[in-house]
């Protein structure tokens, strides 16, 4: 991680690097999981630009779930137009 500054530091204007969270695997949190069905999923790839975390993996137009970074948010199947990803329970 970068070193700390204080908003008092910043410029009028100026921004901050912040963190990334692929230095970390959160995928361990989540409760439930997203599941492409892949015979409705129409790539349009709005799931991977809703997703929060980089958990939606893109090559193309297709899209995959890196279930390391998954949180289980759902916001994926939730954007989802065509409702091809489902939140299915997490299997302890």
């Amino acid at each position: 991680m970068g070193t700390s500054v204080t908003w008092r530091e910043i410029d009028l204007g100026g921004s901050v690097a912040g963190g990334t969270s692929e230095n970390y695997k959160t995928g361990n949190w989540r409760v439930e999981r997203p599941v492409i069905d892949y015979g409705k999923c129409v790539k349009c790839l709005i799931c991977w630009l809703y997703c929060p975390e980089p958990a939606i993996v893109r090559r193309g137009n297709e899209v995959r779930v890196d279930y390391d970074y998954c949180k289980g948010c759902g916001i994926c199947a939730e954007e989802c137009p065509v409702k091809a990803i489902s939140m299915v329970p997490e299997e302890v």
